[in-house]
């Protein structure tokens, strides 16, 4: 007790050394952006902090002491919980033992470990309380990393900041002083991957904490007081000594994104971090750029020229080809064409598609401005129909003397958008007309392509790139033809180091078959109708060679309103695995089998999106995905995902089930211009052949959701740009 009462007055003397440091002249700038620790966390330099980063950060971080590495990715979700993905290095672990005591599975130098991290900010930082945050580490997994922890940090001026801490697990394993709600369970690992609901704050508990000061806005300075004792990596396997609970640092902001570290840890080794930080709700270039449009064109009054008003032109027989014709013209080099043209007297309605705007609203604004400069002033009401692959994503309806009004106004795209009704599509206007230029559609691209494959403890991260031919034609509206082919240039990924033995049947885990065998390769070769048979009722069937492993038949059923937040789908697939070789054939492996989901999906409101698919898998069993996203108005979009079925953690292997992170790239974002293209990245801690699904293009709610009332409002500013 007397230690621990030491300890105490130790953090204790630190905090009042940071009292008096914030009573000196302002040396420093405002407070920024929180800093991170040497876990990817927000924190001090080992421990956390009671701080959270900036809603929608996306950070990754990669630092390292004595033989020690971490690579984090960590997603402020929401203004208050936050979560990370870690893989961790620990070097020479058997060095005391091996060889030639160990043997088999124990025998390797390099120790590889995957964590996951929750913490919930409780309680944000005012006047008078700091921000208190209560924290997971390595929450689901072997527990290596396991540890809980409630702590506080205090702004106290001048760049100075404050935390202390009680922490639990391996934050308890330094100078603890009580275990309050008794002892820690020794953890069962078995397959890893579960969740350690038995450990959270139990066992002993240790104070921690430390100080920050933030000198300008470039540097900054550390110290901190430990209570973590290594206990596995010192004093088990005696990977490091340690002399000292406390632990220094200095840190560079280099830019914006990018800061970086230099530390004395545990008074025996030094150590450095390089943090990259990305706000996901800006764009680096603060906007995209483009083409600028052109300007509204004013009807004159009707007492100025009331003969221009007349709805006469009507009757016009050639009328409709005309005015296609004009529009066409108008929208020229935008990426907009025009479908088809319908109108009476006061209203023209006109789907389109849009193959450049990332923000679908900006296309929007884009074919109302050239609505008024090619359109007869008697027309007053424009409906605009987003159309994807003949399907009808929404009706927008807007009123041409509001966007005569409103160009200019103030807050013009708030303005305009509440005199906006975004619905479903309606009955159908006369004087239908298709634009006659614009079937068959085709198109092709040639670019890079990149593969890896991850977490494989001889080779961590493994990647190739080469160059991806990929071709599409639209011979008639809902009807599409597409294919892509493969071939490696720069690095390949090999055999699989570990044997593969997993117990169901090996739809994903033979998947470095494909890597040897499978280049050059086709990707997909697939025929898709989609068809509107019904308001609000959407399908699609998808022939051919679906993804890489698969081919076989997909068909699925939507019934979504573009103006609800509710979608429910169903989707019956009937898949077949190909030859590893990247051709045509199917019979290496003779294994076939229908799969299928019913899906339910909800828009929770501010960009976040859950989605429960529930439903037989490729490897036979069944069970259920849910979903959980975040969309910005800059389009990235980043996910989490967990699946549970039917099969054991033991038939399923390690990691006992399917999860992990989805992150969806705009290219709008990287490039600075205008672009439907996104690239999708996708961790899993591992991959095994439970819970896997079919990979199939075009599924209906993601092709659609773009262009709901949802999808358009999230992206309004950006109709007058």
């Amino acid at each position: 007790m007397t230690t621990a009462i030491f300890r105490i007055r130790q953090i204790l003397r630190g905090l009042a050394l940071a009292t008096v440091i914030s009573v000196l002249p302002d040396l420093a700038l405002s407070d920024g952006t929180p800093t991170l620790n040497l876990w990817g966390m927000t924190g001090l330099i080992d421990m956390p902090s009671g701080e959270s980063q900036p809603d929608g950060f996306l950070t990754f971080a990669h630092s390292r002491f004595g033989p020690i590495s971490r690579n984090t990715l960590s997603f402020q979700m929401t203004p208050r919980l936050y979560g990370s993905f870690r893989y961790l290095e620990i070097r020479h672990f058997n060095d005391l033992f091996c060889p030639p005591t160990c043997t088999g599975g124990n025998a390797f130098q390099q120790y590889y470990d995957r964590n996951f991290d929750l913490r919930y900010q409780v309680l944000k930082e005012n006047k008078y309380l700091p921000a208190v945050t209560v924290g997971l580490q390595d929450f689901v997994g072997t527990g290596i990393s396991a540890a809980e922890y409630l702590v506080a940090t205090k702004n106290l001026g001048h760049g100075v900041k404050v935390t202390a801490g009680l922490g639990f697990g391996r934050l308890g394993s330094y100078g603890p002083i009580a275990a309050p709600l008794g002892p820690r369970p020794k953890i069962n690992i078995g397959l890893g991957g579960m969740f350690n609901f038995g450990e959270f704050f139990r066992g002993n508990t240790a104070p921690f904490g430390g100080i920050e000061w933030q000198i300008n806005d470039k540097w900054g300075v550390k110290a901190e007081y430990s209570s973590d004792a290594y206990t596995i990596e010192s004093q088990t396997q005696g990977t490091f000594p340690i002399k000292s609970p406390i632990n220094f640092g200095i840190e560079y902001q280099l830019s914006d994104a990018i800061r970086l570290g230099a530390y004395r840890m545990y008074g025996t080794e030094l150590g450095f971090s390089v943090n990259i930080a990305l706000n996901l709700k800006e764009r680096p270039s603060g906007g995209i750029g483009g083409t600028s449009p052109q300007p509204v064109k004013p009807r004159p009054t009707f007492a100025a020229d009331p003969n221009l008003w007349s709805p006469s032109w009507v009757t016009q027989t050639d009328a409709p080809s005309i005015l296609i014709g004009n529009i066409t013209r108008d929208l020229a080099g935008t990426g907009i064409r025009v479908e088809s043209l319908s109108f009476v007297a006061d209203t023209a309605r006109i789907r389109i598609s849009n193959v450049k705007f990332d923000a679908r609203a900006q296309a929007i604004g884009r074919v109302a401005r050239a609505l008024t400069r090619t359109l007869p002033a008697s027309i007053e009401t424009f409906e605009i129909i987003p159309v994807i692959y003949g399907l009808p994503a929404s009706k927008v309806t807007l009123r041409r003397s509001d966007i005569e009004a409103l160009e200019f106004a103030p807050d013009a795209a708030a303005a305009l958008r509440a005199r906006t009704v975004i619905a479903g599509i309606g009955a159908a206007y006369p004087n239908l007309t298709f634009n006659p230029n614009i079937y068959p559609k085709a198109s092709w691209s040639i670019g890079p392509f990149t593969r890896t494959r991850l977490f494989d403890p001889a080779n961590p991260f493994q990647i190739e790139a080469g160059l991806r031919l990929s071709a599409s034609t639209e011979p008639v509206p809902g009807l599409l033809f597409s294919g892509s082919v493969t071939k490696d240039v720069l690095g390949h990924l090999g055999f699989a180091r570990l044997a593969n033995n997993s117990l169901l049947p090996h739809v994903r885990t033979d998947g470095d078959l494909y890597d040897v065998y499978g280049d050059p390769g086709i990707e997909t070769l697939t025929a898709a109708y989609f068809s509107n048979f019904a308001p609000n009722l959407y399908g699609r069937i998808t022939v051919g060679y679906l993804e890489r492993m698969f081919g076989g038949v997909s068909t699925e059923v939507l019934w979504k309103r573009p103006s609800s937040r509710f979608g429910l789908g169903a989707e019956l697939n009937y898949a077949m695995q190909r030859n590893p070789d990247g051709g045509f054939g199917f019979g290496y492996f003779h294994y076939a089998i229908p799969t299928g989901h019913l899906s339910a999906y909800t828009d929770l409101g501010k960009g976040y999106l859950a989605q429960l698919d529930v439903g037989q898998y490729l490897a036979g069993d069944r069970g259920g995905t849910l979903t959980l996203s975040r969309e910005f108005s800059t389009g990235w979009r980043v996910s989490v995902f967990a699946t549970l079925t039917n099969v054991s953690a033991k038939q399923f292997g390690e990691g006992s089930f399917d999860k992990g992170i989805s992150i969806e790239i705009p290219i709008s974002w990287l490039i600075g211009n205008p672009t439907t293209a996104t690239r999708t990245v996708t961790i899993r801690p591992i991959t095994r052949d439970g819970g896997a699904r079919l990979i199939v293009d075009n599924r209906l709610y993601d092709l659609l959701t773009h262009d709901d009332q949802t999808g358009l409002d999230s992206q309004w500013s950006r109709f007058w740009k």
